[in-house]
């Protein structure tokens, strides 16, 4: 895992595109295509505002979405499909494909297998993602499962991920937060070829170091991160404030 520290969110946001930027290119010039993961949340405004200005060849990229709720309508501010169609789908220019999580979907299962048909077609290249206040990854909250060999699976969401969604203003209650979600497995998430977790403020600074410092366990589940041979993790000063170097 390499890590990348930066004073301020912008500059963490800028460096880790750029991180991105560049595996998607060398996919495009490798193999004449890209396939990437995105993720939602805080933690990627900033990452996300930076990528969709650099220059890459869109065209040439698909798209997997990380996770999403269970039941949450599109329309509802919350909704990571809408989150991702405003900050990265209607950005960016002729995008190849992006996969979308369809929460709605009569049958969680069918969409789960859905997509990990479509996943398992293909290799990632890039997987953009994040951590929670809880260290999980995607909707992984621990104890999250290290074993499944399912791309997308139904989780339920503990209470500290739904406070974390309170916290950073997506809901007005925990009550108001749901339940389930599907989301990307972990060994799902481990098999792309580069992977940029972006994590900024002091809120996620507990997180981060169990998930740098601390065993690998399914507790904190971004420690699993520590296995995989081209991790880089960006911070801004606050995540970072509680390592040891």
């Amino acid at each position: 895992m390499e890590l990348h520290i930066s004073e301020t969110k912008g500059v963490m946001g800028q460096a880790a595109a750029e991180q991105a930027a560049k595996a998607i290119v060398r996919a495009v010039l490798d193999k004449g295509e890209a396939n990437i993961v995105v993720a939602t949340g805080a933690s990627q405004f900033e990452m996300l505002a930076a990528l969709v200005q650099l220059d890459v060849p869109w065209d040439k990229v698909t798209a997997f979405h990380l996770d999403e709720y269970i039941g949450l309508p599109i329309t509802h501010p919350a909704s990571f499909r809408k989150y991702l169609n405003e900050r990265f789908v209607t950005k960016v220019r002729g995008l190849r494909m992006f996969n979308g999580v369809n929460g709605e979907a009569a049958d969680s299962a069918a969409e789960c297998a859905r997509l990990g048909e479509l996943i398992g077609a293909v290799s990632i290249d890039v997987a953009c993602i994040g951590i929670g206040e809880n260290g999980h990854l995607a909707f992984n909250d621990p104890p999250a499962d290290f074993d499944t060999d399912d791309a997308y699976i139904v989780v339920d969401l503990d209470e500290k991920c739904r406070g974390q969604q309170v916290g950073e203003g997506w809901f007005a209650t925990v009550a108001d937060v749901p339940t389930q979600a599907i989301s990307m497995g972990i060994r799902q998430i481990m098999k792309a070829a580069c992977i940029v977790c972006t994590v900024p403020d002091l809120r996620k600074a507990q997180a981060v170091k169990d998930a740098v410092n601390g065993p690998v366990t399914n507790m904190v589940p971004a420690s699993i991160l520590q296995h995989h041979p081209d991790c880089h993790l960006f911070l801004d000063a606050p995540a970072a404030s509680t390592l040891e170097q």
